[in-house]
């Protein structure tokens, strides 16, 4: 099985993961960011690491079939319990299993679904497990970023980075996928590099509004707090679609043992990947702002160049760099209604 077949991108993490697999280290780490590919990358290892025909054939094998339809009993993986938290207790049952003889394979798979969720108590009863593993377990933990995890835990894990894609590949991509050129376009410029949440947003034609709403920012900022808050409703809503669209595949791809609680979690991860994606979109409008006055290139050419010119460079690389730096704030889940609210009236031209 090539180890990344039907899969956007990543090609050269692939090729590295074709070769660990060959000698796996004991534990692994995927970082990246969000709907970028990594949990999907994972169990793809996952499969080749116990594949019955060690690698050697095409297609899919009943064995790593097994693997990525969930139900291979060597490869398990953990998810948080609940809505946000990988509990101590969860650790600890993996702690128990670790050491057990694989059922089938020649080794066992264990992948923490979301170890940034992992609490400190959590990650503190896994140190023991890495340092001192067994030698048929591989562990492969997945995470936004190295610093989502203690530095114990992140240092006994060889550590693989998921970059984002290049737009016009995403564009190429989505339009192998029967995409018109036009929606590709628009899909991968929101998704800002991020091949799944292209995917999903590429069949939904609200993603033309979703763009320009928030390229209409920067032309309605004021100083008034009320109109700012209204602002922050507006572009909260322009996601509300595409939302919807990403929660009804979940329904129709998560097994039915899936909770209510991993749902709302995977839902409120998209809804951060969108705010994410927005802020980009408004930063690259300021961005454009300040190159096109200098006969730079713009990412955004269909904003009129008069339209750009109405700011000065030195304003529009400050605003860029204020939205930029709300995205921090949102990753670490505060109220996003609040953080653009405060985002917009900053924004306001001093009269």
């Amino acid at each position: 099985m090539a180890l990344l077949d039907g899969i956007v991108g990543h090609g050269p993490v692939g090729s590295l993961l074709e070769r660990e697999a060959l000698r796996p280290a004991q534990a692994y780490l995927f970082v990246g960011p969000s709907n970028i590919g990594k949990a999907t990358v994972a169990r793809r290892f996952a499969a080749s690491l116990i594949c019955a025909e060690h690698g050697n054939h095409e297609g899919v094998c009943p064995s790593c079939r097994r693997v990525l339809g969930g139900n291979h009993p060597d490869v398990t993986v953990v998810r948080p319990e609940g809505a946000t938290s990988l509990s101590v207790e969860q650790a600890r049952e993996v702690i128990a299993r670790a050491p057990l003889s694989p059922v089938e394979a020649d080794r066992k798979v264990i992948v923490f679904d979301d170890a940034g969720a992992m609490t400190d108590q959590a990650a503190n009863a896994m140190l023991k497990t890495l340092e001192e593993p067994s030698a048929s377990t591989v562990f492969v933990l997945v995470a936004e970023s190295e610093f989502d995890l203690p530095s114990t835990v992140a240092s006994r894990c060889r550590t693989v980075q998921f970059g984002r894609l290049r737009e016009e590949d995403l564009v190429e991509a989505l339009m192998a996928r029967g995409v018109e050129e036009e929606q590709a376009r628009e899909a991968a410029s929101i998704a800002g590099g991020r091949p799944g949440l292209a995917l999903d947003l590429a069949q939904r034609p609200e993603v033309s509004r979703f763009r320009a709403v928030w390229l209409g920012v920067p032309l309605q900022v004021s100083s008034q707090a009320g109109e700012m808050f209204r602002l922050a409703d507006q572009v909260m809503e322009a996601s509300e679609p595409l939302l919807d669209a990403i929660r009804n595949r979940e329904e129709d791809e998560l097994e039915e043992r899936a909770t209510k609680e991993r749902r709302d979690r995977i839902i409120r991860q998209a809804s951060r990947s969108l705010l994410i994606a927005g802020l980009e979109i408004l930063a690259s409008w300021y961005a454009d702002a300040a190159s096109a006055q200098y006969a730079g290139p713009v990412r955004n050419r269909d904003i009129p160049a008069a339209t750009l010119a109405m700011m000065r460079p030195t304003d529009a690389i400050g605003n860029a760099e204020r939205v930029l730096s709300a995205v921090p704030d949102v990753r670490a889940n505060l109220r996003p209604h609040l953080i653009l609210t405060a985002l917009f009236t900053e924004l306001a031209p001093v009269v």
